[in-house]
């Protein structure tokens, strides 16, 4: 229909141009125009434009993506139209009867109007689009400081950024267009100057055309938030990127002295690789945390560092880290602002040291205790299972005594997706720390079972200490977007080092989450939990993680980013599986119930518990079977962990990690 009304538009515009040329010239024709004669050379006029438009290619694209080539099609659609009337106007003037007032002056007046009046309504439309690229290639060469910028983002925002790059001194950026994020903003109209140039969800395509038809333009500031906005948030990066086009997000206005400065951020990858996240409730998880003693073991690796940090920023009185890594610490010391510093202590220490994070526990007194203190390699875990084991079982363990034995209110683990139908060593040893959460969670007066541990025979003795009260949970979620050795970490390190890129399986899908996102969920699923009290109680959450993104896709979205094209300047190489992993993970598994709560991107998981007293002769086993170097049997005794069974305890058969004969 639209361009049904572009193709009459143009034909009245013809008209039009026939009735100017005449009247522009003076001629006196010989004949009444409006004469059935006359209406007769109107239509053929009409018909023969039409066929001429459409041969030239007028209509093969709209006027929102008109460029030099469709003003090209229109100068040969006028010109060809011209030659044709005129050639038929000389043969019936010469065969027929001869026509006063008609020559060749009319015709050249006729060409210059039609191309005109039927570009000037594309020109006009285009120039309401894209009226920042008049600015932008109007810069001032004296002034080559100032940066050239697009922004996108809300009209709120876009009236305070181009208010204070106006006010400024000395000015570092100019305003050039606003791409609005709302749909119904006016486009065309001005913001302090500044034009409207483009509206959802046409983002990508005005970005497009200016990057092809400026090479001024130096910055693309995405308003606050954006990325939870618009669909299009990864591929305008990349279009921005792949032009040479730097990429910030305005986060505010900082003070400094008499002037002032834009705070642009960097946009960084696990942003690019956004899901569709909702906002925090800051004030919910802040009257949670605030005034609290945390303690976060692991506290130094990816997931650890941010939860330590959020919980300073949320007010917390005072944060413990208990890592193992020196260098952990030192880097997440320089992470931490100089005002902080004061509320947060570090310590070296293994977290299957029960003494030690005793004794850690017993002086620093916690209120709550994050347990992200794992080892969780996939590949690398299936060769050091021993590690794996001790780690994230017996480590999960003594956290959980300690923690039980000194009263300490709550109790989080940081679980994994790896735990669901686990196939691997990670997945086993995640679903037993889950057992043991579980059932510590469904038992709060359950007994600390045993001393310091050690693989020397050191998981002996059981103690009769009840520490009634500490309400266990654990946290359930896939992949962080660039965490430790997760993928985008390793695949980010290989498209710097000119590639190729290395992928399992092209088929592989994973979810994925930002940190900033996980942490604050995290921390929710705690304050959630603190408030719910019997059949309303939950063991494990599962954060919403989205739809499982392809692999594969995440590399190739990565190697645009960078400015580069997949399979050309970075080559994509596929591996195979390796040992332990799966095509595709779950969050949950067949026999678990997901329960909806009132609280967004949260659920409550009902599952099978392991009794106690199971447990508690599981354990001993386990670490028989870890003395004996027997990969088989612990991974068979873990299988046995992984649900209940109505009958003798035992575990299914299909339980059993397909991996445990395959290496060890």
């Amino acid at each position: 229909m639209r361009r049904a009304i572009i193709m009459v538009q143009d034909l009245v515009m013809v008209l039009i141009a026939v009735a100017l040329s005449l009247t522009l010239s003076q001629s006196r024709l010989s004949f009444d125009a409006f004469s059935s004669g006359g209406l007769v050379c109107w239509a053929v006029i009409v018909l023969t434009a039409h066929l001429l438009f459409r041969a030239s290619g007028l209509y093969s694209t709209v006027w929102r993506f008109a460029s030099t080539p469709d003003f090209f099609n229109i100068l040969k659609g006028c010109g060809s139209l011209t030659v044709v009337l005129y050639l038929a106007a000389v043969t019936f003037r010469s065969f027929y009867q001869p026509v006063a007032g008609l020559n060749e002056r009319q015709f050249i007046v006729f060409f210059l109007v039609s191309f005109t009046i039927i570009s000037a309504p594309r020109l006009y439309y285009r120039f309401l689009r894209d009226g920042a690229s008049w600015r932008i290639l109007r810069r001032a060469a004296s002034d080559p400081s100032i940066k050239q910028a697009l922004f996108i983002g809300r009209l709120s925002e876009a009236d305070v950024i181009v208010r204070f790059t106006r006010t400024s001194a000395p000015a570092e950026y100019a305003i050039a267009g606003i791409m609005a994020t709302e749909s119904d903003a006016p486009l065309g109209t001005q913001i302090q100057g500044v034009p409207v140039v483009a509206l959802r969800p046409r983002l990508v395509e005005v970005l497009e055309e200016y990057v092809k038809g400026t090479e001024n333009l130096d910055l693309l500031i995405f308003g606050n938030g954006v990325e939870r906005e618009i669909e299009d948030y990864a591929e305008l990066v990349r279009v921005a990127r792949h032009s040479g086009i730097a990429v910030v997000q305005f986060s505010g206005l900082s003070e400094l002295g008499q002037g002032g400065k834009l705070v642009l951020d960097a946009v960084e990858m696990e942003t690019i690789m956004r899901r569709s996240a909702v906002a925090t409730d800051t004030t919910r998880i802040g009257a949670f945390v605030g005034g609290k003693r945390v303690l976060v073991t692991g506290g130094a690796g990816s997931i650890g560092r941010i939860l330590v940090k959020r919980s300073l920023e949320l007010g917390a009185e005072a944060v413990l880290v208990a890592d193992n890594s020196e260098f952990g610490i030192f880097q997440l010391d320089q992470l931490i602002d100089e005002k902080d510093r004061e509320r947060l202590t570090s310590r070296i220490v293994d977290v299957t040291d029960k003494p030690r994070m005793m004794r850690l526990v017993s002086e620093f007194k916690p209120a709550i205790v994050f347990h992200a203190a794992a080892l969780k390699h996939v590949p690398l875990l299936e060769e050091n299972w021993e590690a794996a084991i001790e780690t994230n079982v017996f480590g999960t363990l003594a956290c959980a005594e300690v923690a039980a034995e000194c009263g300490v209110p709550q109790f989080l683990l940081i679980s994994s997706d790896k735990a669901v139908d686990p196939t691997s060593v990670l997945g086993v040893t995640k679903r037993a720390a889950e057992q043991i959460v579980s059932s510590l969670h469904e038992n709060r007066s359950a007994p600390s079972l045993f001393h310091a541990g050690g693989l020397n025979g050191h998981h002996a003795g059981v103690s009769a200490v009840h520490r009634p009260g500490t309400k266990f949970i654990a946290v359930r979620f896939g992949n962080v977007f660039g965490s430790n050795g997760s993928v985008a970490t390793i695949f980010q390190a290989q498209i710097e080092a000119g590639g190729p890129v290395t992928i399992t399986d092209r088929r592989m899908t994973r979810y994925f989450m930002t940190v900033a996102e996980a942490v604050d969920l995290v921390i929710m699923s705690a304050a959630d939990a603190e408030q719910r009290q019997g059949n309303d109680d939950y063991a494990i959450y599962m954060l919403d993680m989205g739809k499982p993104v392809p692999i594969l896709e995440v590399a190739e979205t990565m190697i645009r980013m960078a400015g580069k094209s997949p399979y050309t300047d970075i080559p994509i190489r596929f591996t195979g599986i390796r040992p332990g992993e799966k095509l595709h993970e779950a969050l949950h598994g067949e026999n678990e119930e997901v329960v909806k709560l009132d609280t967004a991107k949260i659920f409550g998981l009902r599952s099978d518990v392991v009794e106690w007293p199971r447990i508690e002769a599981a354990l001993p086993a386990l670490v028989a079977a870890m003395h004996d170097r027997d990969k088989a049997a612990a991974l068979a005794i873990l299988a046995g962990l992984y649900r209940t069974e109505e009958s003798t305890g035992g575990a299914p058969e299909q339980t059993v990690p397909k991996t445990a004969g395959q290496i060890g």
